[in-house]
């Protein structure tokens, strides 16, 4: 890779500049510039098939390795891909914090559209037309994938996956106020210039939990979500890093915060017309 900047004691960068998209390739956004962020933690087995497959007709692949603990980064610096971006948290911040990195460097690069594809490779390139069609038809600002729309998820999800995702989009529909979206820990994503400029990206939870809190400032925020129809993605060796007992207090809690910020919204917004009123009459 050509070029490092140091962007200060949390992360640094390596770039190589965009090339144009092979003539063949069909941007299914015209007009829009799109990029992929992938978060990576420890995922130096999978990390090169997953840039591999991002299709030419994206300008931007940017991956925000979390503080691997293994050769992910140095993975990412022996591909060639025109547009690749490589950013290394120096600290483990969680895979909130590295999407919210990997969404700056995007809007700092003038893109329009930002898809999150996650570095295991559970997230199948085939979908991106499916995802972004919403955005390419103006009806969403932010559409997520929802896997259970796939007549397979029954059978290629794990059945203790299957139960906790749906306990969680069940309560998801309740705190973000989307009642029409399902899926809530999908993390297989689009979202607009407009919809990431218009939530506090520093307010984010940096963990997991992180698509439940989003879901809830895009609501507050008058965005327009959807769902699309996505592949479940799980391999023969797959297995979850992720420890029940480790991710239920703290998702618990997000939803909680984030059904009780999000119904305080219209109370705060309307506080300071209330107090120019009352400051009127006297």
């Amino acid at each position: 890779m050509s070029a490092v900047a140091n962007l200060g004691p949390a992360e640094d960068v390596e770039e190589t500049a965009p090339a144009p998209a092979p003539e063949h390739a069909v941007n299914p956004v015209p007009g829009l510039r799109l990029a992929v962020v992938v978060p990576a933690f420890n995922e130096a087995t999978a990390i090169a098939n997953v840039v591999r497959s991002v299709p030419g007709w994206v300008e931007r692949v940017i991956v925000v390795d979390d503080a691997s603990a293994d050769d992910t980064a140095a993975r990412v610096r022996t591909l060639g891909r025109p547009g690749l971006e490589l950013v290394v948290h120096r600290d483990n911040r969680g895979v909130g914090a590295a999407i919210v990195t990997g969404y700056r460097r995007a809007l700092a690069r003038g893109i329009d559209v930002v898809v999150v594809m996650a570095g295991d490779g559970q997230m199948d390139p085939a979908d991106l037309p499916a995802l972004l069609a919403p955005i390419a038809a103006g009806g969403a600002d932010y559409v997520k994938g929802n896997r259970f729309k796939d007549p397979a998820v029954w059978s290629v999800m794990p059945p203790a996956r299957i139960f906790g995702n749906l306990l969680l989009s069940l309560a998801t529909k309740v705190t973000s106020g989307y009642r029409q979206v399902f899926d809530s820990q999908c993390g297989y994503t689009a979202a607009t210039r407009g919809a990431l400029q218009a939530i506090d990206l520093d307010r984010v939870f940096p963990r997991y939990g992180y698509p439940n809190d989003v879901l809830a400032r895009l609501h507050a925020a008058g965005m327009r979500v959807s769902d699309a129809p996505v592949r479940a993605v799980y391999g023969p060796g797959w297995h979850s890093g992720i420890k029940v007992p480790a991710v239920v207090y703290p998702i618990s809690w997000v939803l909680l915060r984030s059904w009780l910020w999000r119904v305080a919204q219209p109370v705060l917004r309307a506080l300071p017309a209330r107090a120019g009123r009352e400051a009127a009459s006297e």
